[in-house]
């Protein structure tokens, strides 16, 4: 059986994410939603916290397994069985970013292909980053993630303005 990984920190798993992991699981037997501890990436939300969202997201979708982990993502694909890692590109510079990461993935696990997808048109210009802006000046993101997540980010905005006053 094929094992295809997507990594990514989802801070938060945004409806064009679900869009990418719904193709992929048409693709793919088993695919391992590997959300990401990055420390660089200063995230909103804690490890534990995005790998509860993203297992609540897609608890529709039976052949998917949602994995925290920290360190290299060569040493998760290999431990998980992986043979395919699934990135998303909505724009030219992510797919130039990806492009890199694919080229240093390939050097580092000859054995594992990148597989590029990209978004539906209505989800390619949704990023994580504008979603946390918008949740956070109390925008609606009601279009842009699940419900489950779209909650989330309103109890972490109250959260964050009451620890700021």
């Amino acid at each position: 059986m094929i094992t295809a990984t997507y990594p990514g920190t989802f801070d938060p798993l945004t409806n064009g994410h679900l869009g990418l992991i719904r193709r992929a699981c048409w693709i793919f037997p088993k695919l391992i939603v590997a959300v990401a501890e990055s420390k660089r990436k200063h995230t909103l939300f804690t490890l534990e916290e995005r790998v509860q969202m993203a297992k609540e997201a897609v608890k529709g979708f039976p052949n998917v397994e949602v994995v925290g982990f920290e360190g290299l993502l060569v040493d998760f694909v290999r431990r998980h069985g992986s043979t395919c890692i699934v990135r998303g590109a909505r724009t030219v510079s992510d797919f130039e970013y990806e492009f890199q990461m694919a080229g240093m993935n390939q050097k580092l696990m000859p054995e594992v292909e990148t597989i590029f997808l990209t978004p539906a048109e209505q989800f390619q210009f949704i990023s994580g980053t504008f979603v946390r802006e918008i949740a956070m000046m109390g925008g609606d993101v009601s279009g842009f993630v699940p419900q489950n997540i779209r909650a989330a980010l309103e109890r972490k905005r109250i959260e964050l303005k009451q620890t700021s006053l």
